[in-house]
């Protein structure tokens, strides 16, 4: 029996993004239900933002699932997204990876 040679290189795994990321700073408003069903919103900032999404900071503390309204307010539009990622809790609040349920182009009025 031959034993495999352990300093074989191994494939590079690249892991692939959608889209073009842009590190900007953004207010958003977020809103989602509660448990008790009560409507909530808070207001937050982008740090990174893409066609397909963004990374917020929120005071809040969300679940990833959790089906949310954003609204981008130097633009007023408005989107339904979900939180898929969950980051650090820093000063300012939770980093959330948020992904617009259905992404219009031009929804952050920059061009990606």
């Amino acid at each position: 029996m031959r034993l495999q040679d352990s300093s074989a290189k191994r494939p590079e795994i690249k892991e692939k993004r959608r889209g073009v990321r842009l590190n900007s700073r953004v207010p958003v408003m977020i809103e989602w239900e509660g448990a008790a069903g009560e409507n909530l919103h808070d207001q937050a900032f982008t740090r990174v933002l893409n066609a397909y999404g963004c990374l917020v900071v929120l005071p809040q503390n969300l679940p990833v699932k959790q089906p949310i309204s954003l609204m981008n307010l130097a633009t007023k539009h408005a989107n339904s997204a979900v939180v898929v990622w969950k980051g650090n809790c820093l000063p300012d609040g939770w980093e959330l990876g948020i992904e617009l349920t259905k992404p219009p182009f031009d929804f952050w009025g920059v061009e990606l």
